[in-house]
């Protein structure tokens, strides 16, 4: 099992219970392939280093978790399609 990070940029313009619709549609996600949830950090609202799709603002959340190596590709190819995600990071860790 290795340890990641998944950054997840929502936008900002959405409802708050939209954005949390999100958040949770990806941290099932992750659980539904077998990856374990450590933690999610909220960051808020921050502005963005340049302007995605006319927004310049989106709220940050960083998903901390564990799983096999074919995890996070299987995540990403899903979160690809999300509407309301304007960016996405998945890392490794370094143990």
């Amino acid at each position: 099992m290795n340890k990641y990070e998944l950054a997840v940029v929502v936008n900002a313009k959405i409802e708050d219970d939209e954005r949390e619709q999100v958040v949770e549609k990806v941290k099932a996600l992750v659980e539904r392939f077998g990856g374990k949830i450590s933690d999610v950090d909220e960051w808020g609202k921050r502005r963005l280093a340049y302007e995605i799709q006319k927004m310049k603002e989106g709220f940050y959340y960083f998903i901390h978790f564990e799983s096999d190596a074919e995890v996070p590709s299987e995540i990403e190819q899903r979160i690809r399609i999300m509407d309301n995600v304007l960016r996405y990071l998945c890392v490794r860790q370094e143990a």
